[in-house]
């Protein structure tokens, strides 16, 4: 009878030392499935509990989910400043082009970077990241001699563009955007190559199709006028 009772505790002890272990797997494998994101893109991993997927929802379209890397938050905060220079620069537009073919570009640059704008601050907050890079937030000749900067116009090219009006200005607007085109699409395709983010890459194949469309349409542009 002694024989049989502590057959039957050590039976009841190892039954509780499987499970206890395996909770411990679990609460091991819970771990593991948040291990591994980067530069606290945490959202991939908790995207599925009920808390985060209201985040989600909330954040609509403008979410960047998944891992990102520096060269993503670096993308998004050079990017900002460049779109609302070339937004300035199309606010000109108003009252001194002439040209039918340059009032439909410059329409067309407004509808497209404006909500990239937003989505690329959004993506900034959703991954708690500042803005600004550090290079300042006001535009002039500071952004020019940035890092990933190129094509951002000095704040004289601003006060030039400003002066003049009608043929004189088409040619000018066309002048400088070239530029300011080229210096976006040099950046989208650093993000091309060493970006991590799904959305701020596709956002950066964007950038790169239609401003290199635009490029060639501005030359022609040029050619006529």
């Amino acid at each position: 009878m002694h024989a049989f009772t502590h057959r039957t505790t050590l039976k009841l002890a190892l039954v509780g030392a499987l499970a206890g272990a395996g909770l411990l797997l679990t609460a091991c494998g819970t771990d593991d499935g948040t291990s591994g994101t980067h530069h606290g893109g945490t959202s991939a991993t908790t995207s599925a509990t009920p808390s985060a997927g209201a985040s989600a929802s909330a954040a609509g379209a403008d979410s960047a989910p998944g891992a990102f890397n520096d060269a993503d938050v670096m993308f998004a905060q050079m990017m900002i400043p460049h779109h609302e220079q070339a937004l300035e620069m199309a606010e000109l537009a108003d009252g001194r082009a002439e040209d039918a073919e340059v009032k439909k570009l410059v329409a067309a640059i407004e509808q497209a970077q404006d909500p990239e704008i937003r989505k690329m601050r959004a993506w900034l907050k959703g991954w708690g990241e500042p803005e600004s890079a550090g290079h300042g937030s006001g535009h002039g000749s500071g952004h020019g001699s940035g890092h990933g900067m190129a094509g951002m116009m000095s704040e004289q090219d601003m006060k030039d563009l400003a002066a003049t009006k009608g043929k004189a200005f088409d040619r000018k607007f066309a002048e400088l955007m070239i530029a300011h085109h080229e210096g976006a699409v040099a950046m989208a395709k650093d993000e091309q190559k060493n970006g991590a983010n799904a959305t701020a890459r596709k956002l950066a194949d964007d950038v790169v199709r239609t401003q290199s469309a635009e490029v060639e349409q501005l030359r022609k542009i040029l050619d006529r006028l």
